[in-house]
Formats: structure tokens, sequence, C-alpha cells
């Protein structure tokens, strides 16, 4: 077998991989010990993001001609690639928070929901809650108003019950009255 044909079925992997990505964060990940990278590797599992190291020109082939090419002047020295195809901040978010801990581990770049995006940007990206916790944040100002608009008629009615009643009466009022025969 020639070396191509070797190597083709790994180039196919990454394509098939980047290929309905969210996001896809490179990372310098040398001096990391192997205790470091399991964490690492457990935390990006936990959250639905697939870690490989790849060889420099295999990413470079399966970038070819794609939305990640951009990414192909980034690859020189060790270099592995995050993919997430649920959560488009999930990889930024894990590798930036490992990237403050160990000096010598680095996100390079990446290409989210079709945009590359250098170090500065995915790093800003990586400081974006994930949506579960902005999804909450959203639920909890919606809840806000209303609750207190609640806690204040509640206050209102038990200070003076006069001012209850007439603020039910009007809802007493608008209802249908029967006639007569």
């Amino acid at each position: 077998m020639a070396k191509v044909e070797l190597k083709q079925p790994v180039v196919q992997e990454i394509a098939g991989q980047i290929k309905d990505a969210e996001s896809v964060v490179l990372v310098q990940y040398l001096g990391l010990t192997v205790e470091q990278d399991t964490a690492l590797r457990k935390e990006l599992r936990e959250a639905g993001v697939s870690y490989k190291v790849y060889k420099n020109t295999m990413m470079n082939f399966a970038f070819k001609d794609t939305q990640y090419e951009e990414l192909s002047k980034h690859l020189e020295g060790p270099n592995a690639i995050a993919v997430s195809t649920e959560d488009a901040t999930a990889p930024a978010r894990i590798i930036a928070k490992y990237a403050k801990a160990h000096e010598c581990f680095n996100m390079i770049a990446g290409v989210v929901e079709g945009k590359y995006c250098d170090a500065a940007e995915m790093q800003s990206l990586a400081n974006i809650p994930s949506r579960e916790v902005l999804l909450g944040r959203l639920l909890g100002s919606m809840q806000s108003p209303i609750t207190n608009f609640a806690r204040v008629i509640k206050q209102i009615a038990e200070k003076d019950p006069s001012a209850a009643e007439a603020v039910e009466a009007p809802a007493e009022e608008a209802a249908p009255v029967e006639a007569e025969n």
C-alpha cells in the first residue's frame, strides 16, 4: 500500500468530524502531563466535545477547500483540535479554563459557526456563559417583574382590605349580567 492510501482514512475521519461542527478550536497542547490531559479530555467529553491529536499535514488536507481552511496557517508544532457539534462555545470555555491553569497550553484559533476567529476572539467567546446559563438568566429576568407585581398587590391587600376589594370589584362588574324575564 502506498503512504497516501494509509493517510486517506485519517483525513476522511477529520473531515467527517468537522463537516457538521458548530465550532472547531485549534489547540497547542505542548507541555501537558498525562494527568492534566486526561482531566481535559474527560471534561471535554462530558460537554460533548471531541478532542483529538492529529498530524498537521492530515489536518491541512482535511481543512483544504472548506470553511476551516484559514486554520491551516496555524498548523505548526504539536496541535490538536476540539470539535463540538452541539454547543459552539463549549470547546472555547473549557480550553480557556485549562489555558489559564497551564501556561504551556494555548488556544490558537478556531472557526465558530462558519466564522474564523483568532486567539483573542476565541478568548472573548470563551467568556460567554453556556446556553443553559443564558436561558436561566432570561427566564429570571422575565419572571422578576411579574413576581414583583404580585408581591405589591399582595402587600396592598394585606395593608388595606378595602383596596383589595376595589381591585376585585371591576372584575365582578365586567361579568355579563343576565336579563330577567
